[in-house]
């Protein structure tokens, strides 16, 4: 058994090490161009939550991008499954973590004596979720703002790829928080329909039924799997289709799905209220406990837990 250290615990090429151990090139290509892909899952009670799914989507981004991991997929998902058993004994009560892998495509363009680690870079690491940072959200619901800037054409760069190369993302999230450090940025196409939130997918409630971007536009969100999975195991009808601003402003109930946030209600659009009752509205509340029942964890109430007053 390994001995528990006063650290967390994080997989560099093909070491178990405390975290300030891992330190990466300035010549890493991860570094310089963000020629890197990334996943990450969440643990619910400590557990990991669909590793293999998630997994499978990284190697998906891996083959797009051209880069061999030099690990097979069930390698990596034990490696995942050690650096969360590693860091166990300092999750905090009511914790959870975010476990992220990592790979680059390593350091090119200097002389090969000068390189300590041939090959790609490869990191999984465990970090606390941020429940007290997003636990006024879960409360009050999220604001969402429209961004100027687009999402990322499928012709230029496949949205479906879990890249490093996030600035597109990033400069969108800056214009809304620039209009108020509350505001969670809503990107559109380059159609115009609605596409990602920040750092995650939107669902639109309209009649009692659900409506999502299509596919082809954004990441396919293991979170946003699932829950199209139960709705059709409620009886909720869910159709990919395109969307703009207008819908989002006429729907009932808007939520979001990713792997921190699982499920989490829109209170505005652009500062306009949507819906005319509580957030969460009624079918996103069946969905969030739904949700929660089938991870076995009251996800919301870790979140309000840390509300601060």
């Amino acid at each position: 058994m390994p001995t528990l250290s006063n650290q967390r615990i994080a997989y560099f090429n093909g070491e178990y090490v405390p975290e300030d151990q891992v330190a990466v090139s300035f010549r890493d290509r991860g570094f310089r161009l963000g020629d890197a892909a990334f996943d990450m899952t969440r643990t619910f009670n400590g557990a990991p939550f669909k590793l293999r799914e998630h997994i499978d989507r990284f190697y998906r981004s891996l083959k797009y991008l051209q880069i061999d991991p030099g690990l097979s997929p069930d390698e990596m998902i034990a490696i995942s499954e050690e650096v969360t058993q590693r860091n166990e004994h300092l999750r905090g009560d009511g914790d959870d973590y975010w476990i992220a892998q990592r790979v680059t495509r390593g350091i090119d363009g200097v002389d090969a004596s000068e390189i300590e680690h041939e090959g790609p870079t490869v990191i999984v690491e465990a970090t606390p979720l941020p429940f007290k940072k997003r636990a006024r959200i879960y409360r009050d619901g999220i604001n969402l703002a429209v961004s100027s800037v687009r999402r990322t054409a499928p012709e230029s760069l496949s949205p479906r790829a879990k890249t490093h190369n996030y600035l597109n993302l990033v400069m969108a999230d800056l214009e809304a928080k620039a209009a108020n450090p509350d505001n969670w940025s809503m990107l559109l196409d380059v159609n115009g329909n609605l596409c990602e939130a920040q750092g995650s997918n939107i669902f639109l409630v309209r009649d009692g039924a659900l409506a999502t971007p299509r596919e082809q536009f954004v990441l396919p969100g293991i979170s946003r799997a699932m829950t199209m999975e139960l709705a059709a195991d409620l009886g909720i009808a869910c159709e990919e289709v395109d969307l703009d601003v207008f819908d989002a402003m006429n729907a009932d109930e808007i939520f979001l799905t990713s792997t921190s946030l699982c499920i989490c209600g829109v209170r505005t659009v652009n500062g306009a209220t949507i819906g005319d009752g509580p957030v969460p509205g009624p079918v996103t509340q069946r969905l969030i406990d739904t949700y929660a029942e089938s991870v076995g964890c009251d996800f919301v109430g870790q979140y309000l837990a840390r509300l601060d007053g």
